[in-house]
Order: C-alpha cells, then sequence, then structure tokens
C-alpha cells in the first residue's frame, strides 16, 4: 500500500471523528506524522477528532513538487495543497518522526506567514509509545524550549487524556498565532533527506 493511500486512510478515520460532533468553535487542524506511526496516529484521531476540524493527508514521495531545489516554491506548494484552511498544525512525535523530511517540511510551511496563508499554530505531541521522551524534530526544538512556554512559539503537551485538556491545547496553539508570532524562527534549510 501506498504511503498516500494509508495517509488518505487516516483522512477517513478523522473525517468520520470529525462528524461525531457539531461544534462551530474546532479549528482545522492539519496532523503531521511519520507513516510508521500509522496504527497510533489512527487511533488518536478516532479518540480526539471530535475536537478538531481534521487536515491528515500529507506531503508524500508522489507529490509533483517533492524533486524541487526551490524551497519557497516547495513551501508553498504544502501551504496550498495540504494546510490551506488550516490553523493549527499537529506534529505526533513517534520514534523517527524527528528524522522525516517531509514532516520538516510541513512544519516549516505550516510556520510561513505570508499574504496568502497565515501562520498556524504549533502544537507537539508524543504518541503513546513514545512515553515523553520523543526526540523533537530540529525546527520544533527552534521554535521550543523546555519549561518557558511563555518564550516557545511550539506547544509541546503530552499526550491527552481528555478530550476537554485536548481542546483547551488546540486553542492555546492558535491563540499564541499572533502575540507569538515574533518568536518563531524558521530559518533552518529544509531536510532534504530522511535521517
Amino acid at each position: 500500500m501506498s504511503s498516500k493511500i494509508e495517509m488518505q486512510s487516516v483522512q477517513r478515520i478523522a473525517e468520520r471523528a470529525s462528524l461525531s460532533k457539531s461544534d462551530s468553535t474546532r479549528h482545522k487542524c492539519f496532523v503531521s506524522y511519520h507513516v510508521a506511526d500509522l496504527g497510533e496516529v489512527e487511533t488518536f484521531v478516532s479518540d480526539f477528532g471530535s475536537e478538531f476540524i481534521p487536515r491528515s493527508v500529507g506531503v508524500t514521495a508522489e507529490d509533483d513538487f517533492v524533486d524541487s531545489v526551490d524551497t519557497d516554491y516547495i513551501k508553498r506548494r504544502i501551504r496550498e495543497k495540504y494546510l490551506a484552511d488550516s490553523t493549527v498544525t499537529i506534529v505526533l512525535l513517534g520514534s523517527g518522526t524527528w528524522g522525516r523530511k517531509f514532516v520538516d517540511w510541513e512544519i516549516s510551511s505550516s510556520l510561513r506567514n505570508d499574504a496568502a496563508n497565515k501562520r498556524s499554530g504549533l502544537l507537539v505531541i508524543p504518541l503513546p509509545s513514545m512515553n515523553n521522551t520523543a526526540k523533537l524534530p530540529d525546527r520544533v526544538r527552534d521554535n521550543w524550549t523546555a519549561d518557558k512556554e511563555a518564550i516557545s512559539y511550539a506547544s509541546y503537551k503530552s499526550y491527552p487524556t481528555g478530550l476537554a485538556g485536548f481542546r483547551a491545547s488546540i486553542e492555546s496553539a492558535f491563540g499564541a498565532r499572533v502575540p507569538k508570532g515574533l518568536l518563531v524562527d524558521n530559518s533552518r534549510a529544509l531536510r532534504q533527506r530522511n535521517a
């Protein structure tokens, strides 16, 4: 099964979970993850997808822009194709997420702020298998400092234990977009290969 088809299955699960609740205050969230963690990601979106409107199909080798050397073009295409109407990006951390180039590209595109697309909030959550010990992607480390939430653009939270707490985490990441916008560091070059 191709990674695009696997990712589309996550999108379908997320859409079903999202439809279980009618709530106009939910945010559109893009879910970034490593396809190796698909089972845990599916559980996450099934359990918590009622609290956001999902946008979860991301970049794969099948996308037409992946071979470009123009990083602005890559970020713009990701934003247009996957993130256009999302307001928060949720990065789900598994053991290999930190070194995946497409995850880095999705995070970078989420942090991009231009006339056509506003910056997304950034919420980072380790998957249960990581027991809060996941290695962070470099671009997340550039935007988050442990125990210094006030000076971090990214928000790092433990895996949610309830819907209300998870919803509050999304709201917090969404609310940080403007007041913490000057804290964003998106200067790192895009990862060119998987680690």
